[in-house]
């Protein structure tokens, strides 16, 4: 099936840090926002990593990104997709990354997961000097390997040897 991206990016003029997915899955399709199944582990890590609460729902979700200087959205675009498969996606067309780059203070690009990552570098490899770009292990529930912990202290590891905590 044929989808677009039903949502904008969360950013501002601050934000040091992008974190890109690949494409929102059905649940977060449903709620019109990142992360949205009950079971993906991604606002869970950002609450250990900042020893912070978020609440669940997507006003406390976008001030605490903000907060923290941390942009989100999603590589793609539009693409063909079945369910909520990675590896399913067929024919994608990139969001226009560097609009977020020319409207922030970008110094790392985290990419969660493989499909994000391999995404990223087919459409943008290269194009974004002096930012740091690298793959974290997929918050999402199918990634069974990994405890939340090891996913905390991955992410945790990644956002210090940047700098950015």
């Amino acid at each position: 099936m044929r989808i677009s991206h039903p949502f904008e990016p969360v950013y501002n003029i601050n934000s040091t840090i992008l974190i890109l997915g690949s494409f929102p899955s059905i649940k977060s399709r449903e709620i019109n926002f990142y992360y949205g199944h009950p079971q993906n582990r991604f606002w869970k890590i950002l609450e250990l990593i900042y020893n912070e609460k978020i609440e669940n729902n997507i006003e406390s979700r976008k001030n605490f990104l903000l907060k923290h200087n941390i942009a989100l959205w999603d590589t793609i675009k539009e693409c063909d997709i079945v369910s909520s498969s990675d590896s399913s996606i067929k024919n994608a067309i990139p969001n226009d990354i560097n609009m977020i780059i020319k409207n922030s203070n970008i110094k790392s690009i985290f990419c969660n997961g493989n499909t994000s990552y391999k995404l990223f570098m087919k459409y943008f490899k290269g194009k974004f000097k002096d930012i740091t770009i690298a793959c974290l292990p997929s918050s999402s529930p199918a990634n069974a390997k990994f405890s939340l912990q090891e996913l905390t202290n991955i992410w945790s590891n990644k956002f210090k040897n940047s700098n950015l905590l």
